[in-house]
């Protein structure tokens, strides 16, 4: 079936009939993007302008009888409207449709169409994609914000993307019209278009949609009724998909603007803090990272440098054989070298990190003293981590309570004197 949505995807408001409603539950998106069961109705019309999931393109939201509609699916030739509300068979709705949603699918949609061509180099995506330099593709995705379309090639010219970036937007600016053919299985006019078959489910007319002038396919998806409706289409990039394919990820329309928009508040702010001009910030960064490594190396030199110091301060000591240490700065390696300096020897508790909340800590000591503090230690602390041998480490989460660790570790001290 080809549902009104289809025919005129411009439709924003429609009046149907109920044929079916029946009591289910679903996993509908949260405000927080997450699925979660949700108990409502399946409903089914006579027609439909609310578009169901399919090739490639997510279903619509809008309303029956402002009811939301939550999740429409297909099944063979019908609509499935999920809702929280029941209604009666043989009522009639009223539709209406989430524009701002529909229209950001008709422009993204139309593009990944377009993308399909095989024609001349004056011809949309695919036709310079596929016709020139053989990039065929194989399957789309309509992305929330950014959109891939996954080409049957191991990898692609930069030269090439930006020609067919170029050859886009001049069909854009040539207002080139698409229109909506409906026809039946068997018709004549299928063999001049261009397809990849007909789903295992399909029932009833085939939808063909022409982009006057440049090809033919057939074509479930909303779409816009000319190519400047687009507004203009940004290629960003491609990268290595699955399997020797390439993934080449693009913009369209309005998702162009807000993509522009947000690219310029982030130079703002990088011009602000790295305290350049943007054709500078490159450069700016990677003097940046450079000069964040060498810190980085020094830092780490300097504590090798002080752990070996705090280890041979204790040892030089000989006061107690109890070494309990917290430094903010340290990490696991500074603990490790202590504990490798010191040996079993002693008794030790090292923490690095933030002293009120999550940091690293280590264990170590004689015979038997991980085996009967370890775990006991790790509850207080919210520790996780393993033990090898006479030694445990490992995160904490609760540096705070470290001050109770170490009362755990004297009493166990206090015992082992008394036994030796």
């Amino acid at each position: 079936m080809v549902f009104m949505c289809q025919v005129d995807s411009y439709l924003t408001n429609f009046s149907s009939t109920v044929t079916s409603c029946e009591p289910t539950e679903s996993k509908v998106e949260n405000k927080n993007g997450q699925l979660v069961k949700t108990d409502g109705y399946h409903v089914e019309l006579d027609d439909t302008i609310l578009f169901p999931e399919g090739g490639g393109q997510p279903d619509d939201r809008g309303t029956i009888n402002n009811v939301p509609v939550m999740k429409i699916s297909r099944k063979g030739a019908k609509a499935i409207h999920f809702v929280g509300k029941k209604f009666e068979v043989g009522e009639t709705v009223k539709l209406s449709v989430d524009w701002d949603r529909r229209f950001d699918h008709m422009q993204q949609h139309r593009v990944s169409l377009l993308n399909d061509v095989a024609c001349s180099a004056q011809h949309l995506i695919t036709a310079i994609a596929d016709g020139r330099y053989g990039y065929k593709t194989t399957s789309w995705n309509l992305g929330k914000e950014i959109s891939f379309i996954e080409l049957d090639v191991p990898q692609t010219n930069q030269d090439n993307v930006n020609n067919i970036e170029s050859q886009v937007n001049k069909a854009i600016l040539e207002n080139v019209p698409v229109v909506v053919h409906v026809t039946h299985v068997g018709s004549p006019l299928l063999e001049s278009v261009r397809t990849r078959g007909l789903p295992d489910d399909h029932v009833g007319d085939v939808r063909i949609v022409e982009i006057k002038g440049i090809e033919a396919n057939m074509c479930c998806g909303t779409h816009v009724s000319n190519l400047s409706h687009l507004q203009c289409i940004k290629i960003l990039g491609t990268e290595k998909g699955k399997k020797g394919k390439t993934n080449l990820y693009f913009l369209a329309g309005s998702r162009v603007l807000s993509y522009a928009g947000k690219c310029y508040a982030s130079e703002k702010e990088l011009t602000k803090h790295l305290k350049c001009s943007p054709d500078q910030h490159v450069h700016a960064v990677d003097r940046t990272i450079k000069q964040l490594k060498l810190y980085q190396k020094n830092c780490t030199s300097l504590l090798r440098d002080i752990a070996v110091l705090e280890a041979s301060k204790f040892k030089s000591s000989a006061v107690n054989k109890c070494f309990c240490l917290h430094r903010k700065e340290g990490n696991i390696e500074f603990m490790n070298i202590i504990a490798n300096e010191i040996g079993l020897s002693a008794f030790l508790f090292l923490t690095v990190g933030d002293e009120k909340g999550v940091g690293m800590f280590l264990l170590s000591g004689p015979e038997g003293f991980v085996q009967s503090c370890g775990s006991k230690i790790m509850e207080l602390i919210g520790g996780k981590g393993l033990a090898k041998g006479n030694r445990m480490q490992g995160k904490a989460e609760k540096l705070q309570k470290k001050q109770q660790a170490i009362t755990i570790i004297d009493e166990f001290m206090s015992k082992f004197s008394s036994l030796s």
